[in-house]
């Protein structure tokens, strides 16, 4: 015990004793692995980024190619990296990796039994941005609303009503929902029903709809355009005209029509008729008399 205490004392290397030899040699392991774990950090987030910026740069050389996806994929891929980063780091340090992961699986569990709304709309999200049944700038109805898509994250879709309101869908109401979007096919076709009276020459009005609405530029002659009698209802012969025409005109052309279709068969004095009732009175035999 005496010979431990006196080595332990013993001044060696210009009057350095052993105990502090070997706390400078604990520093210096210690000093080694924090410097060893910043280098795999740095070197992790360099390699990171450098692939998010690769992903997302193959849609920016690519028109064709969805913005949103490959942004989702890149930090998918980002994310990846720092993860296996962080575990060498805990490796350096002599961390039992093995358990830590044990214990996040558990906790992930408990954590998404307790979140499954959420989780639900975070696996919509995934499936709308792989799938891309919508994507930015679409106009779109779904779920009882009606807007421009501005913003698709894994949680929600943004639209912009055409207030120009903000409205907020869950990812969940989107995927789980039929969606009508407006904007994937390059052309719509408009559609109307105009009413004229009984006493109307139908073939002049058929003539005066028809002339009224392909004397429109925006109107398409291809497809054939349908002009015909549709319905006979109580105070009125209708008309259904159906008209294809750019999606981009749609709304502003079906507008346009009715007044101008209403204005010429004023013109031309085809009668346009409205709601009416007629009242019989019988008077009672007996009041007569």
């Amino acid at each position: 015990m005496d010979t431990l205490n006196d080595l332990l004392n013993m001044d060696i290397y210009q009057g350095t004793s052993l105990s502090d030899i070997l706390t400078l040699e604990f520093l210096a392991q210690v000093l080694g692995n924090v410097v060893a774990g910043l280098l795999i950090l740095i070197v992790g987030f360099i390699i990171a980024g450098w692939i998010k910026r690769r992903i997302v740069g193959i849609a920016k050389g690519n028109r064709r190619l969805d913005d949103t996806l490959f942004t989702f994929l890149g930090n998918i891929a980002r994310y990846t990296v720092l993860v296996f980063a962080t575990l060498f780091v805990l490796n350096t340090f002599g961390v039992e990796t093995t358990s830590i992961i044990a214990a996040l699986g558990a906790a992930g569990l408990a954590i998404g039994l307790a979140l499954q709304g959420t989780l639900s709309n975070v696996a919509a999200g995934v499936m709308i941005i792989i799938f891309r049944p919508i994507k930015l700038g679409d106009f779109i109805e779904v779920a009882g609303e009606m807007g421009t898509v501005k913003d698709i994250t894994l949680n929600t879709t943004e639209l912009a009503s055409l207030s120009n309101v903000q409205v907020i869908v869950p990812n969940s109401e989107v995927w789980g929902n039929v969606i009508e979007n407006y904007s994937v096919y390059p052309t719509r076709r408009a559609e109307w029903t105009f009413g004229v009276g009984y006493g109307a020459n139908l073939k002049e009005a058929e003539t005066v709809i028809r002339e009224t609405i392909m004397a429109d530029p925006r109107s398409k002659s291809d497809p054939e355009p349908f002009f015909q009698v549709n319905g006979l209802n109580d105070s009125s012969v209708d008309f259904l005209a159906r008209v294809w025409v750019d999606a981009d005109d749609y709304f502003q052309y079906q507008a346009d029509m009715k007044r101008a279709v209403k204005e010429a068969l004023d013109a031309k004095g085809v009668p346009i008729p409205f709601p009416t009732r007629t009242l019989h009175v019988e008077s009672d035999a007996r009041d007569a008399g």
